[in-house]
């Protein structure tokens, strides 16, 4: 008996009309292991002086001199993590390779949408007074972020991060979110690999404001790049790849949680969040 070839006919005519109408195949990144048939389930989620706790959660790391990173070495797989509280997007332990990496992943995403699970990581962030953070959360739900759950309160010194940009035909973004505060208020340095530029945004009830705007900052996409603000009182330092590009001067010292970013259908990688206190 002869196969059928409709299935395959089907599929290239289907092929050949999206080509001739300019659509683009989908674009495809693999950050979850296929082989292990055991393998979790994607799940469906989207001025004190600086406080890190001595209990800290099992994917981190704290040295004598108290800079505090986490790896991701010791989170699940294809779950939510553990170490930071996803605010906005779709954030996932993935893999790189072997080495395991925290991934937002930009097209599981929709604007306006925050994790369903809100209400019970924003009472982790802050307690009896999560109820401000929550209601400015789920009101502009515009940008992805996440909040280290181990670092209270960030005043002095660097926070820095791996990350490496994939995909995204909008944005290809990695940011450092800091001065975060219960009323859900932040700011944040980001690289964009598709624009290659640094920017300083300062984001008050969901919207953006730029105060400060480096062009000419190379971020390859498929690459490894290292991000990081220094933070001394009142002025913040942004460097890319080791070399300083951004800085800014606020009228007030800075305090609060601190975090990671992205934005739109950025999908990117990011290891070895470190934070180290002055």
């Amino acid at each position: 008996m002869k196969r059928r070839l409709f299935p395959l006919h089907t599929f290239l005519l289907t092929l050949l009309l999206l080509t001739a109408c300019g659509a683009k195949p989908p674009q495809q990144v693999e950050y979850l292991p296929t082989a292990s048939s055991n393998q979790a389930a994607v799940p469906t989620v989207a001025s004190a002086p600086t406080t890190i706790p001595t209990n800290a959660s099992s994917s981190t790391a704290q040295s004598a001199s108290g800079t505090f990173t986490i790896d991701f070495s010791a989170e699940t797989v294809g779950a939510a993590p553990t170490t930071f509280v996803p605010a906005v997007g779709y954030w996932i332990v993935g893999v790189d390779g072997d080495n395991p990496v925290l991934v937002v992943d930009g097209r599981q995403w929709s604007k306006g949408q925050p994790p369903a699970n809100i209400a019970e990581q924003a009472r982790a962030l802050y307690g009896d007074k999560y109820a401000e953070f929550l209601d400015s959360v789920q009101a502009y739900a515009y940008y992805p972020f996440v909040v280290a759950k181990d670092v209270e309160n960030f005043t002095d010194g660097e926070i820095s991060v791996r990350f490496k940009p994939l995909v995204g035909n909008i944005d290809q973004n990695g940011g450092i979110v800091f001065g975060l505060q219960p009323n859900g208020d932040y700011y944040t340095i980001r690289a964009s690999a598709l624009e290659e530029n640094l920017i300083l945004w300062q984001v008050v009830q969901g919207q953006r404001s730029s105060l400060e705007w480096i062009r000419n900052t190379p971020t390859a996409t498929g690459q490894w790049h290292e991000l990081k603000v220094v933070i001394n009182g009142t002025k913040v330092e942004g460097y890319l790849d080791g070399q300083l590009y951004l800085t800014h001067t606020f009228d007030a010292p800075l305090n609060g949680r601190v975090g990671l970013w992205s934005k739109a259908d950025s999908t990117v990688y990011f290891d070895d969040f470190t934070v180290t206190p002055r």
